[in-house]
């Protein structure tokens, strides 16, 4: 046979699949009308175990697992249908619905912030790149701005999540597990590293440098150039500035923003120090309460998933089955648990669109650890 008629055939066999897939969701969905009325689970682990076992072996050795993979995908479809049917009108979307009514339709100009760092950080420029009139509140470390949100003593906090040349501020994300909060708005800000000293002091004299991780990362092909100098991790850039200006030695040096060199009588030694030109850090701002505001096209959230083979992936095809678009999934380890892991998920998705408001309603209904972190824009 020529591949015409081999196409033919397949032509065929893709009607009749078409046909007997819509036939199947059909009976799936009252299947979810009879799960809901009786208080029943959509997910059945026992059943969709006897089909696969019994389909499986219906067929050869070397097709089995094609059929697996053929088998768990429409299992997740139909799960997704059937929850579409049950979840409407879930307590997630009532929340998202409630936060989108009583959010200002305007983002503040003016509010109390917190931030890492000391005047000068990083953080601090992200803040006043999202608020006109910030009231900037200072904490030691990153940990110390979840809390200042949790309690209410500052409004908004800014934190960084990750940088284009050096990856996640993994300390942020283990956070992220441990305190409840919401992201309203996000920023990049683009980092421009100097190596600053006491007026007078020349690059061969330092031995010393002192530096957030981030920025010492960020900085390690310069910092490979040097001989016989100490590097040593700060809480913040602005910080190890700080730290260099009120030090008695003329042999120490910070990697900082050129800002810094202003604010604590600093000069530059050198300028050309990142890895990168592009080098851009993502900032959070988070928030005690859910904040929604227009154009918000970006939703965050965090899943621990079940350690299990093909369990990120039956997740994965969740967002692919709805057509969303994944843009970031970021793993964290739990600790005190046999490799398992939480999973940070961006999407570029907004809660206008029903179908992530299906997604989150499913996610939510699950049996996975399931946390909703807000949907916000970037600026």
């Amino acid at each position: 046979m020529d591949i015409q008629e081999l196409r033919r055939q397949i032509n065929i066999i893709d009607e009749q699949l078409v046909q007997n897939f819509d036939a199947r969701m059909k009976v799936a969905l009252e299947i979810a009308k009879y799960k809901k009325e009786n208080g029943l689970p959509v997910f059945d682990p026992a059943r969709e175990r006897a089909v696969l076992d019994k389909q499986t072996a219906a067929v050869s050795e070397d097709m089995a697992m094609y059929v697996k993979l053929l088998y768990n995908t429409l299992f997740d479809l139909s799960r997704s249908y059937q929850q579409r049917y049950i979840t409407q009108g879930s307590e997630i979307t009532n929340h998202i619905a409630k936060a989108i009514e009583n959010t200002s339709s305007l983002f503040p100009k003016k509010a109390v912030v917190a931030c890492q760092g000391v005047e000068g950080a990083y953080s601090q420029q992200a803040c006043d790149k999202l608020f006109d009139l910030p009231n900037i509140v200072y904490f030691k470390r990153f940990e110390g701005v979840f809390q200042a949100i949790e309690s209410g003593l500052c409004e908004y906090g800014v934190l960084p999540i990750e940088n284009s040349s050096h990856g996640s501020v993994t300390e942020v994300y283990d956070l992220m597990r441990k305190h409840r909060f919401y992201i309203v708005r996000a920023t990049r800000l683009k980092i421009n590293h100097r190596l600053l000293a006491k007026p007078g002091v020349q690059l061969e004299d330092i031995r010393e440098i002192f530096s957030h991780e981030q920025a010492i990362g960020q900085c390690s092909q310069f910092l490979k150039t040097l001989k016989d100098v100490k590097i040593t991790v700060c809480e913040n850039t602005a910080m190890a500035a700080q730290m260099v200006s009120k030090s008695e030695r003329r042999d120490v040096a910070a990697i900082s923003a050129p800002v810094c060199a202003a604010l604590y009588g600093l000069r530059v030694v050198s300028s050309d120090i990142c890895n990168s030109d592009s080098n851009f850090t993502r900032f959070i701002c988070i928030a005690k309460q859910l904040e929604i505001y227009p154009g918000a096209n970006k939703i965050s959230l965090m899943l621990n998933v079940q350690h299990k083979p093909g369990a990120l992936y039956n997740m994965i095809a969740k967002f692919s089955a709805l057509g969303l678009n994944l843009t970031k999934l970021e793993s964290r380890p739990l600790a005190g648990t046999d490799f398992e892991f939480m999973f940070y998920f961006d999407l570029d998705a907004s809660v206008y669109d029903e179908a992530a408001l299906q997604l989150l309603s499913e996610l939510d209904a699950g049996p996975e650890t399931f946390t909703y972190l807000g949907s916000y824009s970037e600026i």
